[in-house]
């Protein structure tokens, strides 16, 4: 079944909480909480205190996307601030403290997640494939919202599909970027069965009917 996860980067910080609970009712399923370091990516978004505040308030699950620089040294901080999905991106880090961030975040009791980014190949999420919960594709370069949508990310997330479905079928496979009801259904159509929508979300004048004709 086919997941929505509106990212937060789009909503209104006023009323933060304000959005937030109302993504249940409308039919999201996680919310996509964009964390950005300043380095990592150009831009700097939100951090562990408001993490630990959403899990007070939500009523879905936090799907916590890292895009920061070596996140293992704040990954034990993420989880314990109640990220129920934490991702961490395979150009962030060396492989082996990838590999050991990805374990210690599993020992936590959280799912362990990795993300790429355009311009990298499908190959470097094989080493941790078997490890993950969740595979996030970008089809935007990260570190801000609102940007067009990548069409020739498809070929990659049918290439993940299939390594997931082979190797770690319990895995799911996200999108995060320019996503809407048409490049949705055309993720869907290529493998994706979770969808991060930000702008499309937060500026659909209907949500719930946003979600109910992607869900469709």
């Amino acid at each position: 079944m086919l997941k929505l996860a509106p990212s937060i980067l789009s909503a209104d910080f006023v009323n933060l909480e304000r959005d937030v609970r109302a993504l249940g009712p409308a039919g999201a399923d996680y919310v996509h909480v964009d964390v950005m370091d300043g380095v990592f990516v150009p831009n700097i978004t939100i951090g562990i205190p408001v993490v630990a505040a959403l899990k007070k308030i939500s009523p879905l699950p936090l799907d916590v996307h890292l895009m920061i620089d070596r996140p293992i040294r704040y990954v034990e901080d993420f989880c314990k601030a109640g990220a129920d999905i934490l991702t961490l991106h395979v150009e962030s880090d060396f492989p082996a403290n990838t590999r050991a961030a990805l374990e210690k975040i599993r020992a936590l009791g959280v799912v362990p997640a990795v993300s790429v980014k355009p311009n990298t190949r499908a190959e470097a999420v094989l080493p941790f494939l078997e490890l993950c919960g969740l595979i996030l594709v970008m089809t935007v370069e990260p570190g801000f919202g609102g940007q067009s949508f990548m069409e020739d990310m498809m070929p990659k997330l049918r290439t993940l599909r299939e390594w997931i479905d082979a190797r770690n079928p319990g895995c799911e496979l996200e999108v995060d970027g320019g996503v809407n009801e048409r490049t949705g259904k055309l993720c869907a159509e290529n493998g994706a069965n979770v969808l991060v929508a930000g702008s499309a979300w937060f500026k659909s004048p209907d949500p719930a009917e946003f979600c109910k004709k992607l869900k469709a």
